[in-house]
């Protein structure tokens, strides 16, 4: 772990939200691979996870918490802040998705999700840079956004809406915070193995529509989206502001 360089994270506390399963999973088993110590936040067990991280020697901290809820979202950071020491890192990844035909869309699902996918990762990352301000300290912010931040999709509106939110949002704060310490970043993920995708993999017909479209031939793993977060939570990324990555397995290349 010491031997990473610029690329480990030795010592440092990186929150994880959503870190029960998929995309999170594999984010909290990168970032603990490179030597950080991973608190996962969210509403759902997160044990799995706990015992991956606990056989290859690291550390992981479960904290639950709903972030449909702002407040509390904001509350677990100064929790954390608190009784754990400085945030050296946030990663924003909770996220839920709904499903329907615009003209169906109702208000309840348009609500809970950008209530998950966007207000709280706002007010989780305001509260984080408040305590890096009055402590004089530097941090470092990466959002996963999603190919929904570069398209419209279909039947997900308010997940589009969200993501695509996300990617301003990840400008606007980097224009903020660039020079006081903090970088803010995202990640767009392609089509990665998760709770969020199963609908569309377990239809044959959209299955092979999608990876017939992936220029990588497959659907990606959640470690193909862990290492880069390494890197965004890296003093390598020193230099890197408001910038939304795809990692998509070339998917808008084509």
């Amino acid at each position: 772990m010491n031997g990473l360089g610029s690329f480990g994270l030795h010592g440092k506390n990186v929150v994880v939200t959503g870190a029960n399963t998929g995309i999170g999973q594999g984010i909290a088993c990168s970032v603990s691979r490179a030597g950080g110590n991973v608190i996962g936040v969210g509403r759902s067990d997160m044990s799995e996870t706990a015992g991956l991280i606990a056989t290859e020697g690291g550390r992981f901290t479960e904290l639950r918490a709903d972030l449909g809820d702002a407040k509390t979202a904001m509350e677990v950071i100064d929790k954390i802040w608190r009784e754990t020491g400085p945030i050296n890192g946030l990663v924003n990844n909770a996220g839920i998705i709904r499903r329907a035909d615009a003209v169906d869309f109702t208000l309840e699902d348009w609500d809970d999700v950008m209530d998950v996918n966007l207000r709280s990762v706002f007010f989780m990352s305001q509260a984080l840079a408040k305590h890096i301000f009055a402590e004089g300290r530097s941090g470092k912010i990466v959002n996963i956004a999603s190919m929904l931040s570069f398209q419209g999709g279909i039947r997900v509106a308010s997940y589009t809406a969200s993501k695509s939110g996300l990617a301003g949002i990840t400008r606007l704060l980097a224009c903020e915070w660039a020079a006081r310490g903090i970088n803010v970043n995202a990640i767009a993920p392609g089509y990665i193995v998760s709770n969020n995708t199963e609908a569309l993999r377990s239809d044959q017909a959209r299955n092979e529509a999608i990876l017939a479209r992936i220029p990588a031939g497959r659907w990606g793993e959640p470690r193909d989206i862990g290492d880069p977060a390494v890197f965004l939570l890296s003093s390598a990324s020193d230099y890197m502001h408001g910038a939304t990555i795809p990692v998509d397995g070339g998917w808008l290349a084509r």
